[in-house]
C-alpha cells in the first residue's frame, strides 16, 4: 500500500511552522534538523497529538553529520556512526517508522575500493538497524558539484551484496534526475524490489545554483523543469512505497499550486 507524505524541507523545520506540515489526507511527515532538542519535542508532542507518523532524515539535530558516513566531509565516519547510533536509539524509543541516511555519498570521484567501502557500511547500517530495530533507510546523493558518482557507484554495485544486509533505498528524483537524466529509469529498474522513500520535487536553476520546487503537472512540458509522470508511473508500480512531499520554499510556491501538484501525483500513483 503506497502512502504519501511530507518533508519538514517544506518550511525548513521551522518550530513556528509545524503545524503547516500536517497536510490534509497526509499518511506521515519526514523531518530532520531540528533547530535543537527542544524543537524536536515539540514536533514529537504534535504528531502524537494529531496521531501523525514520521520519520527522520538524519541528522536528528542541525548541526549534526549529514554525509560522513563513508568518508570525512566534516567529520571522521566512525564519529558519524556513533551520532547514527546514538539516534537510533533514541528514535526507536519514540515511535519513528525509520531513519532516513544520506548513503551512499561520496564528495567526489573515489581512489579507494568503491564496493567494498560501501559494503563496510552496509554492514554497520545493517548492525544498527537490527541492534534497535528501526528501519534505516539509504539515500544515494550527488556530491560536490553536481558529482554523479555516488549515484553511479550504487549503479555499478552488486544487489546480491546489498540483498545481504536488508536495507531499503530512497529515490531522491532531483538528485537522480540530474545524475542520470535519460536514463533515470535505467538506474531505478535495477533496483526497484528495494525501493521504500522517493522524494518528490523538480529542480529550478539559477546559474550554478539549484533548488527544490514542488512536482507540477505544468511542468511536463514547459521545457523547462523534467518530466517526472513515467517515473512516478513507474515507481507506483514498485510495493508499499512512500511518496514525500519534498521541496523547499525557496521558490515561494503558493498553496493552490503545490495542492495541484500532490492532486496530481496522488492521481498517477493510484492509476497504475
Amino acid at each position: 500500500m503506497h502512502r504519501f507524505g511530507v518533508s519538514g524541507s517544506t518550511i525548513l523545520t521551522n518550530p513556528d511552522q509545524f503545524d503547516e506540515l500536517f497536510w490534509e489526507g497526509i499518511d506521515l511527515i519526514e523531518i530532520g534538523e531540528f533547530p535543537d532538542e527542544s524543537a524536536f519535542h515539540s514536533f514529537l508532542e504534535l504528531s502524537r497529538t494529531k496521531q501523525t507518523p514520521f520519520g527522520v532524515h538524519s541528522p536528528l539535530l542541525r548541526n549534526g553529520s549529514k554525509y560522513d558516513l563513508l568518508e570525512k566531509v566534516s567529520l571522521d565516519p566512525l564519529d558519524a556512526r556513533m551520532q547514527l547510533e546514538k539516534e537510533a536509539a533514541l528514535l526507536s524509543g519514540l515511535g519513528a517508522e525509520y531513519i532516513l541516511v544520506h548513503f551512499p555519498y561520496f564528495a567526489r570521484e573515489s581512489t579507494e575500493s568503491v564496493n567494498e567501502l560501501i559494503e563496510s557500511g552496509l554492514q554497520e547500517l545493517s548492525r544498527i538497524q537490527h541492534t534497535y530495530e528501526i528501519p534505516i533507510i539509504c539515500e544515494p546523493k550527488l556530491g560536490i558539484g553536481r558529482s554523479a558518482k555516488g549515484i553511479q557507484y550504487l549503479d555499478a554495485f552488486p544487489v546480491e551484496i546489498w540483498e545481504k544486509y536488508s536495507l531499503k533505498l530512497c529515490i531522491d528524483l532531483g538528485d537522480y534526475f540530474m545524475a542520470a537524466g535519460d536514463e533515470i529509469l535505467e538506474y531505478l529498474e535495477k533496483w526497484k524490489e528495494h525501493i521504500s522513500v522517493v522524494h518528490l520535487h523538480n529542480v529550478a536553476f539559477e546559474d550554478d545554483k539549484y533548488i527544490w520546487i514542488p512536482v507540477h503537472p505544468s511542468h511536463e512540458n514547459n521545457g523547462v523543469q523534467y518530466k517526472i509522470a513515467h517515473v512516478i508511473g513507474f515507481l507506483a508500480k514498485c510495493k508499499g512505497v512512500q511518496f514525500i512531499f519534498e521541496h523547499t520554499p525557496h521558490s515561494k510556491p503558493s498553496k493552490p499550486f503545490v495542492q495541484e501538484g500532490v492532486a496530481w501525483v496522488r492521481s498517477l500513483v493510484m492509476s497504475k
